[in-house]
């Protein structure tokens, strides 16, 4: 009779030493899964339904071991929602882990220079990860261009208002470490400076010249004479405006045709980027008043109108 307990007893003893090697290579070691997988989690759901959604996927192979485990670390209704990416051979308490951290997959997406409101909102509502309809638009140069991270599902909204309050931050920055003496009466006619010059120039050691123009331009009273904001006229920032600039264009009646009023037009003509800003602020200190396009991307300035003309008269050669 003792030998029979004790056989049993040694039976049961390898029997829950096996048991231990096996829950532990099924919940530390290599899982089943062959090759990199997404996995979307969805809010409120069970440990059950996890452990299935996992186990469809081929992340898990033991779903009734996941919820075990789940329920030994004390981790039920602590998973939580998102979409999640899950490497090859991942184990059972590494995905735990993950799911419990909320290590979801961030996506990215950029906000161009030089974009306006109307061209980022396209560019938002086209994106098949994000959700919801806009309901908040915003006047023009209220984005900061930038890249911007965000989870599959999320509104629409929330990165619009986070764009906007990155801009709104920055401008202010801009602003407080501005230039004394420049011609703006606010920090919206920063703004506006800056948008023009981000569709002027892509070349950003230019960009302060450019300022430079317009800023000595305002200070002479001059006109500011600049193409992007009779464009801006003509397409109202909805699009493109696909052609060169003509004569008629430039009589257009509109406060942003720069050729024909005076002064900055009455807000921004898009979304410029921080280089920008900060050329607005900081202009280069020069006697330039004209500028044209030098045939290799960048700009010839001038200070006088029969240079302007000569550089004029040599972009039309080189073109």
């Amino acid at each position: 009779m003792m030998k029979s307990v004790r056989n049993f007893f040694i039976f049961f003893v390898i029997v829950c030493f096996l048991g231990v090697i096996f829950l532990k290579k099924q919940v530390a070691g290599s899982g089943p899964l062959a090759e990199t997988v997404t996995v979307d989690i969805s809010r409120g759901i069970s440990s059950q339904k996890v452990a299935e959604i996992l186990y469809d996927k081929g992340v898990i192979s033991q779903p009734l071991i996941f919820r075990l485990l789940m329920k030994y670390k004390q981790n039920d209704g602590q998973i939580k929602a998102g979409e999640y990416l899950f490497a090859p051979q991942v184990s059972m308490l590494q995905v735990l882990d993950k799911l419990v951290r909320g290590e979801v997959v961030y996506h990215k997406i950029t906000i161009p220079e030089g974009y306006t409101v109307g061209q980022v909102l396209y560019l938002l509502n086209m994106n098949d990860l994000l959700s919801g309809e806009f309901d908040i638009f915003p006047d023009e140069g209220a984005f900061l261009p930038e890249t911007y991270t965000f989870q599959k599902g999320e509104s629409r909204n929330r990165l619009v208002q986070e764009a906007m309050a990155a801009m709104t931050k920055k401008l202010q920055e801009v602003w407080d470490s501005r230039d004394e003496g420049l011609p703006y009466k606010d920090i919206r006619d920063l703004l506006i400076m800056a948008s023009i010059i981000e569709k002027e120039t892509g070349v950003r050691s230019e960009r302060s010249q450019v300022a430079s123009v317009f800023v000595n331009r305002l200070r002479k009273g001059m006109l500011l004479q600049t193409d992007p904001t009779v464009i801006y006229a003509l397409t109202e920032g909805r699009e493109e405006l696909g052609r060169p600039l003509t004569r008629k264009d430039l009589s257009v009646d509109s406060p942003y045709n720069t050729y024909k009023y005076a002064g900055l037009p009455p807000s921004p003509i898009c979304n410029p980027g921080e280089a920008s800003l900060y050329a607005a602020a900081h202009p280069a200190e020069t006697d330039f008043l004209y500028f044209v396009a030098s045939g290799n991307g960048g700009h010839n300035f001038a200070k006088t109108l029969s240079e302007h003309n000569l550089n004029v008269t040599n972009w039309k050669k080189g073109r």
